[in-house]
């Protein structure tokens, strides 16, 4: 499974939707396979799901994403009918599923555990709900060898889970889940139980997989690298409400609150008051920044309001002279570098003590750093890198 169709797998490498493979492109046209409608979901005064309205197109890798207790795994358990929603309604395929049993719905679950049996060898594994489903042996058997053969692991097929790697016992839970054709599959933190460095090839081969069977995902996870390697689409949610739903490109470079901003990668965020409000351009005084922030385009807010200037490391520019302008920059002092071989992060601290982090690529080798701890610095920025948030 080395294609290499799969997704960006950091946020500065995030694609724009207009970059992406052309099936990606297509998906956005798709009808709808999930439709979520103003869903609640309470359990005694606790609110686990609140007023919740979704889309989800055929096809798609869609995301789950947010902190632990967020809402999301209750969300997923009402998609597979585990859990009744105590209002709202969702339908998969235009029909409505409120009083649909799991097993009668047009999906499939994968679980965190994998929830293999330990007796059974993995082509047992994989066949296991074909025959409860009583299908005829011989289509059995083709679907088998079809799954096995997806997720590569046909010379494995009488082999027991117990005489897997962790990787290979998640491609069996995946051709187990896939076996049975469901036209939605949901996946629980899928990789949570394998290594970083398995964890990141594991995500790309699941995209590969989703792409080549055209069936839809609904992938629940707390990583946000994992959601912008894999999903078309994501969905970010805090206490029960979904905050914003977009492809990891705008959830990364055009976050609407600051709470995304903030868990959807790394930002600087300095607060301050709108000064000038203008349709070609802003003003923004912030008590952390020694000069004024000057953005290239009005915003809907009345001059005085307080607003938010998120600022990505890798936008920020670090050197030794301050540019020719009085807006976008401001002096501090390196407190801290971290190395790591391919970029550098420093942390600087500026005169108004607030700390900014800077990202930069290392691209020549060098022996000795042009800047290093204790320098004084100057931080720069264009106005089109700057997003300004309201709330």
């Amino acid at each position: 499974m080395t294609d290499t169709m799969a997704r960006s797998g950091t946020a500065a490498a995030a694609r724009p939707e207009g970059s992406r493979p052309g099936a990606v492109l297509r998906r956005a046209e798709a009808r709808p396979i999930i439709e979520v409608d103003d869903v609640v979901k309470t359990f005694g005064d606790f609110v686990a799901v609140d007023h919740v309205s979704l889309t989800i197109r055929e096809g798609e890798l869609f995301a789950l994403l947010g902190g632990s207790g967020c809402g999301k795994t209750t969300l997923l358990r009402m998609l597979a009918g585990f859990e009744r929603p105590t209002a709202g309604r969702i339908l998969i395929g235009g029909q409505d599923m409120t009083d649909t049993a799991p097993y009668d719905r047009p999906v499939n679950m994968m679980f965190q555990s994998y929830a293999l049996f330990p007796h059974m060898t993995v082509e047992a594994n994989v066949a296991f709900g074909l025959r409860q489903d009583g299908l005829p042996k011989a289509e059995i058997r083709e679907r088998v060898a079809d799954m096995l053969d997806l997720v590569q692991l046909a010379p494995f097929a009488k082999r027991k889970p117990h005489h897997l790697s962790g990787g290979q016992r998640q491609r069996v839970a995946l051709a187990r889940s896939l076996a049975k054709q469901p036209k939605v599959l949901l996946l629980d933190e899928p990789l949570a139980a394998l290594d970083k460095k398995l964890r990141e090839k594991t995500q790309l081969e699941l995209v590969t997989i989703q792409e080549r069977v055209g069936t839809t995902f609904v992938i629940v996870t707390h990583d946000q690298e994992e959601a912008m390697t894999m999903a078309d689409r994501v969905a970010i949610m805090d206490s029960g409400r979904i905050i914003q739903v977009d492809t990891p490109h705008a959830l990364y470079e055009y976050p609407n609150t600051r709470y995304v901003a903030e868990f959807f990668g790394t930002v600087n965020l300095f607060e301050g008051v709108l000064i000038e409000d203008e349709p070609d351009h802003i003003l923004i005084r912030s008590e952390a920044l020694a000069n004024p922030v000057f953005v290239g385009h009005g915003i809907s807010a009345r001059e005085g309001a307080t607003v938010w200037v998120a600022l990505r490391p890798e936008k920020l520019a670090v050197s030794r002279v301050p540019p020719e302008t009085p807006h976008n920059w401001d002096r501090g002092i390196v407190e801290d570098i971290v190395y790591l071989g391919g970029i550098s992060t420093f942390h600087v601290r500026l005169a108004s003590g607030a700390l900014a982090r800077v990202t930069t690529q290392n691209q020549e080798r060098m022996a000795e750093p042009e800047i290093t701890w204790d320098d004084e610095v100057v931080l720069s920025w264009r106005p089109d890198n700057v997003v300004v948030v309201t709330s």
